[in-house]
């Protein structure tokens, strides 16, 4: 029966998604679908699939592969000061600091789900106050990050605040129950060596920093290197959480951040996931499912009182969000996030697994819980999909300031694509601006180019920023505050190029932009390769410029796209590599491609091949 059990849920992992993609059934997660698949097989219906030894080893290393893939899927880069102590603008207009806003949305959430709780104890509902709240304040952080890349705004100030109060529903609750756990173990003396798993964490990532990227050079298929040393980390980190009275699953979760901070190629992200959502995750949830008892749960009356009143309680708790980001965004987006925040069971799993092993929750009540978290999580991506709109300001793919005005700029502003950028261009000249002011529809006259001037105005809230002031000297010093400031892309012109200015720009991450150079190269182009020079000014004909992102179009060959005859793809860029591109060259993501074609086509790839 062991064998047949553990056939079944394999057979079910790999069936589920099939049938989800053969039924176009895209606003359920996979994650919920394997739950009410394996509610279906266990012993609430069918009975089918029993609980044995194999399936819990495996749905215990599922869980913590689980959690060390949600490590991994923290973004540092949003969490730096930099990048969110400027203010943003939303799509309404206002000015937006993501950090902030995330802040007080998940400070009330943290209060609403301590008041519930309390309200739930004073209504002989539920007694344990400490793990009710914290299970209300918990966000399913992977549904969230693949709602919103489905929807283009991870790298919008909404999707960017989303994302974050998200990352605290996780990473917050995820510490509050190891300390929930230490506590009502008998251990609490013991609190103070959960300092010990960060210490390790540390001293792990100062230990494998510089070898990682020697492992990306020698790791092979034979050898896997890189997959390797992340189990390392997940069993160094599990083992050392268990001896010093921490749950293992906080372990699993900082092995993640980890491995996260060591950068890893996105080909070493994708074997990942690979592993854990090809085999290990979707046998824990299918158990999960498996292990509900909906029987035991609707014979018994106060129970099944339980389940409406914590689907409530998940809404109510994460209604703060909608309420702070009704004062940053427009009421409809802001009301949709709220209800995208509520998503929630990545972390209640585990949560109602812990609180199972200490008896301080009843089986019953876990699968009242569960449930709940299920029809939340069904509830939530639909209403979010059915909800938000898109504004232009969403649409928009990267933000650009120009600072400088001139007729090189004015053509640089109207020939950049309205779909993938939008442009802001700033000038310190009063005749340039009375002279464009006209044509130039986001035209900004400051006082003065002091940086205190430009860092008032908001030029360095850009994704790329370019200076091209007639001081070559001025345009050194604000390409150097604006990268000081966290932009990730900072462009400056020079009229008089000096070989170690360039050194110098180059070592510091700043690009260089040389009028005379430019023009000497066009000259160059057309005379010795005209054909080069027709393709850069041909106006019926693009040339672009893409990193493939787009995991449909990885791990295939060139010749297997569907597209590659309206294409010339000319050169890929391959980390610090050109190589040259043939029919059987297999592309993997985090290629750069050069390519030409008719632009609306050429458009239409690049925004395909872009898309995450």
């Amino acid at each position: 029966m062991e064998g047949l059990s553990l056939f079944l849920t394999v057979f079910l992992a790999l069936v589920i998604p099939i049938v989800m993609a053969r039924l176009r059934v895209t606003t359920v997660p996979t994650a919920v679908a394997e739950i009410i698949v394996g509610i279906l097989m266990g012993k609430s219906c069918l009975n089918l699939i029993t609980q044995t030894s194999q399936l819990t080893f495996l749905s215990n290393l599922g869980v913590i592969v689980l959690m060390f893939l949600s490590g991994m899927e923290i973004d540092f880069d949003l969490l730096s000061p930099k990048k969110h102590t400027r203010a943003r603008k939303s799509e309404s207009g206002k000015q937006v600091k993501p950090m902030v806003v995330a802040a007080f949305a998940f400070g009330g959430v943290a209060v609403a789900s301590v008041l519930l709780a309390l309200g739930m104890k004073a209504l002989g509902l539920f007694n344990d106050v400490a793990l009710a709240s914290i299970i209300f304040m918990t966000v399913a952080l992977g549904v969230v990050i693949a709602t919103l890349k489905e929807k283009e705004i991870l790298g919008r100030p909404i999707g960017q605040t989303i994302l974050l109060t998200a990352v605290m529903g996780e990473v917050i609750p995820l510490l509050l129950l190891t300390i929930y756990s230490t506590v009502n173990g008998g251990d609490a003396r013991k609190l103070w060596l959960i300092i010990l798993l960060f210490v390790a964490a540390i001293i792990l990532l100062r230990r494998f920093k510089r070898p990682y990227l020697w492992f990306a050079k020698v790791t092979k298929a034979t050898t896997q290197l890189d997959v390797r040393l992340a189990f390392f980390l997940i069993f160094a980190l599990v083992t050392v959480a268990e001896q010093v009275g921490a749950e293992n699953i906080l372990g699993a979760f900082l092995a993640g951040m980890v491995m996260k901070l060591l950068e890893p190629t996105q080909a070493t992200k994708d074997k990942l996931t690979s592993i854990g959502y090809g085999f290990f995750i979707p046998i824990f949830f299918i158990r999960t499912g498996v292990n509900l008892n909906l029987r035991l749960l609707f014979a018994n009356p106060q129970a099944l009182m339980l389940l409406p009143v914590l689907v409530i309680c998940f809404f109510l708790a994460k209604l703060p969000v909608t309420l702070t980001y009704m004062r940053a965004f427009n009421k409809r987006n802001a009301f949709a996030g709220g209800f995208l925040t509520a998503t929630t069971i990545t972390i209640v799993l585990p949560t109602l697994q812990v609180a199972r092993k200490l008896n301080a929750i009843t089986v019953t009540q876990s699968s009242a819980f569960i449930l709940a978290a299920v029809i939340v999580c069904i509830a939530c991506p639909i209403v979010f999909n059915s909800t938000f709109a898109l504004t232009p300001e969403d649409k928009i793919k990267e933000k650009v300031v120009i600072f400088g005005l001139n007729a090189v700029t004015m053509t640089v502003y109207q020939d950049l694509h309205d779909s993938w950028y939008s442009v802001q261009v700033l000038t310190c000249r009063k005749e340039k601006y009375d002279t464009y002011k006209s044509k130039v529809k986001n035209l900004q006259l400051l006082p003065d180019r002091k940086l205190d001037t430009l860092e008032a105005a908001g030029a360095f809230d850009t994704d790329i920023f370019v200076a091209t002031f007639t001081d070559d000297q001025a345009n050194l010093e604000v390409g150097r505050a604006a990268k000081q400031a966290g932009v990730k892309r900072v462009i400056v012109s020079q009229g008089k190029v000096v070989a170690d200015t360039v050194d110098q720009l180059r070592e510091e991450g700043i690009e260089l932009f040389a009028f005379n150079n430019l023009h000497g190269a066009m000259l160059r182009a057309l005379i010795e390769s005209p054909a080069v020079y027709r393709i850069i000014t041909d106006t019926n004909n693009a040339l672009y410029d893409v990193v493939v992102r787009n995991s449909a179009y990885t791990g295939r060959q060139l010749m297997d796209w569907d597209f590659v005859d309206q294409i010339t793809v000319s050169r890929i860029r391959r980390g610090d590599k050109w190589i040259s591109p043939h029919g059987s060259t297999v592309i993997e993501p985090g290629d750069e491609l050069i390519y030409s074609g008719p632009w609306r086509e050429a458009d239409r790839i690049h925004q395909l091949l872009s898309r995450e």
